[in-house]
């Protein structure tokens, strides 16, 4: 009896390992299952892209900010009337000058004596025109004595009237040198400022010229008011008229704005740009703003309508198709939609057409992203 339950002992042993194999491999089995599963579901949950929505901003108050230029309001460079060596200069760059106010002195070695020889030549035109003119007198009082003949009268007086010519001629000539010496005094033709002196004491003028071709010797320009040019975009210019009012900023003075008023239009697109040139005037009379300075122009009355949309510049996609947005409908699928910007402000971006603010427009939509993509938003 005992023999027997001996036998019987290695095989529950076997029975009980058999089993508890079966149950380790049932169990390694589940759990790879089980975790492949897993598996599955985190790849099929990171396979729908997370994004996140855009904040609409309200632009109704902002204005429309666009880079410009200012010039002088009158701006003249003199140049030498006459050829010959400056003598002496009397104001420098940043004087202020009166109209009239003499500029700078020009000695013409030249010029006078031309002057000269050519009033010479005058008094010898003179003197020969009074001798035919006394001539012609007595030439004609012997006609009527029958002493000469009418032809020879007639020649003499034919003579005398070439004289006066001569004369005349003489005479415009030496009028002319005598203008021409009166610029050899260079003055300002305005009230201003002199913002240019391209010349010394001694330096040889040309006339026409500041010594080299292109150049002047003086620049004045009339500060007191300023223009200022800008391009408008073709969008923004019906929104544009003489009298409109705007605010201009300069960066050498952050926080200070002045005030122009819009003085004409070009009324004409530039086929390059798209845009409209605008020219504006600015009150300086502290001087404070310079011509030639780049600056700010914010028009006051062309702020952004109401339902105006504006992005962050990372919810724009561009591509071949141009300027795109990702917009999500009811069922959180990508519509991809075309849209027009209306301004850029750098850090925000204003659309003119394409959406509303009622579209859900994706911020920085990721790569690949297609129209009819599902995707899950992320948890705020």
């Amino acid at each position: 009896m005992q023999a027997k339950s001996t036998n019987k002992r290695p095989l529950v042993i076997g029975a009980i390992a058999l089993a508890v194999a079966a149950a380790v491999v049932i169990g390694g089995l589940a759990t790879r299952h089980f975790q492949a599963q897993q598996l599955k579901e985190a790849a099929a949950e990171r396979a729908v892209p997370t994004v996140s929505l855009v904040a609409m901003k309200d632009m109704a108050g902002a204005p429309m900010e666009l880079p410009a230029r200012i010039e002088a309001w009158s701006r003249a460079p003199i140049y030498a009337r006459v050829s010959g060596y400056l003598k002496s200069w009397r104001v420098d760059i940043g004087a202020p000058v009166k109209a009239g106010q003499v500029l700078a002195t020009i000695e013409t070695p030249d010029l006078d004596q031309d002057l000269r020889q050519a009033q010479a030549q005058l008094a010898v035109a003179r003197s020969n025109l009074a001798l035919a003119e006394s001539t012609a007198r007595r030439w004609q009082s012997l006609v009527a004595q029958n002493a000469v003949s009418k032809q020879e009268a007639d020649e003499k007086q034919g003579d005398y009237i070439a004289k006066q010519s001569s004369v005349a001629a003489l005479q415009a000539s030496v009028e002319r040198q005598q203008a021409l010496k009166r610029y050899t005094q260079l003055s300002a033709p305005f009230d201003g400022v002199v913002t240019a002196r391209n010349t010394d004491v001694g330096a040889l003028v040309n006339a026409g010229s500041g010594g080299a071709a292109g150049s002047e010797l003086f620049v004045v320009s009339d500060l007191r008011r300023l223009r200022v040019y800008v391009q408008v975009p073709q969008r923004q210019v019906a929104q544009i008229h003489p009298g409109s009012l705007a605010r201009v900023s300069v960066p050498e003075r952050p926080g200070v704005t002045y005030q122009a008023r819009v003085q004409s239009l070009a009324q004409a697109i530039n086929a390059g740009s798209g845009t409209m040139l605008v020219q504006l005037a600015v009150e300086n009379p502290k001087a404070e703003l310079v011509p030639g300075a780049f600056a700010t122009v914010a028009f006051e009355q062309a702020a952004s309508a109401g339902n105006a949309v504006a992005i962050p510049p990372g919810a724009l996609i561009m591509g071949r198709n141009g300027a795109q947005v990702a917009v999500l409908d009811a069922a959180n699928k990508v519509r991809i939609r075309k849209v027009t910007i209306a301004r850029d402000f750098g850090n925000v971006i204003e659309l003119g057409e394409g959406v509303t603010k009622a579209d859900r427009i994706i911020d920085s939509p990721p790569d690949g992203l297609a129209d009819g993509d599902v995707v899950k938003l992320a948890k705020r």
